[in-house]
């Protein structure tokens, strides 16, 4: 199994950190790879400061975000494991993040549209492509295509015709009418 934590270990304090505990916190981190898909980087900084033991935790996700946890406690695995849980949770939730994003594109793509903005694309000329939509082509009627598109308030959609099998799109018209476009294949 590939590792997918690399961690560097910081220790602030007159007195350096036992192996143990270095293992201690490796052991832990693993714990956290099920959250993560890419190899991260974890820098763990455990200090002590007069009673104060601090665990901190940053972790180097791909794509540039940044995980950052801190706690204190009066013994340093009780701060480690806090710090754990913290980061555990922020972790969840990115993940749920990702996930809920994922999904409202799907989404999209099920109701027959999806926009990816791809701000400022050039084409030839002086014309300005300032949106790009991704078509998964649904086989459907043309009454199942108007109401989908009076479901999603989308000014027109695109479709395969479930009779012809033809790519064919139909859209609202200024007056409320509907019209319907047919390719010939």
């Amino acid at each position: 199994m590939r590792r997918r934590f690399y961690a560097d270990f910081f220790y602030i304090s007159k007195h350096r950190g036992s192996h143990g505990l270095k293992d201690y916190v490796t052991k832990k981190i693993s714990k956290l790879e099920k959250y993560v898909d890419n190899p991260v980087e974890a820098r763990v900084i455990l200090s002590v400061e007069k009673y104060r033991n601090v665990a901190e935790i940053n972790l180097l996700m791909a794509k540039g975000t940044t995980i950052n946890g801190k706690e204190e406690a009066k013994e340093m695995i009780p701060a480690i494991d806090a710090v754990i849980d913290k980061i555990e949770r922020q972790l969840k939730k990115h993940k749920e993040k990702i996930r809920n994003h994922k999904d409202s594109s799907s989404k999209g793509i099920a109701e027959g549209l999806s926009a990816v903005s791809d701000e400022g694309i050039e084409e030839e000329g002086s014309f300005k492509v300032v949106e790009v939509r991704k078509v998964v082509l649904n086989p459907m009627s043309v009454d199942d295509a108007i109401m989908r598109m009076e479901e999603s308030n989308n000014q027109f959609i695109v479709f395969r015709d479930s009779n012809s099998e033809n790519v064919s799109v139909v859209y609202r018209r200024d007056d409320g009418n509907y019209e319907l476009i047919e390719t010939a294949s």
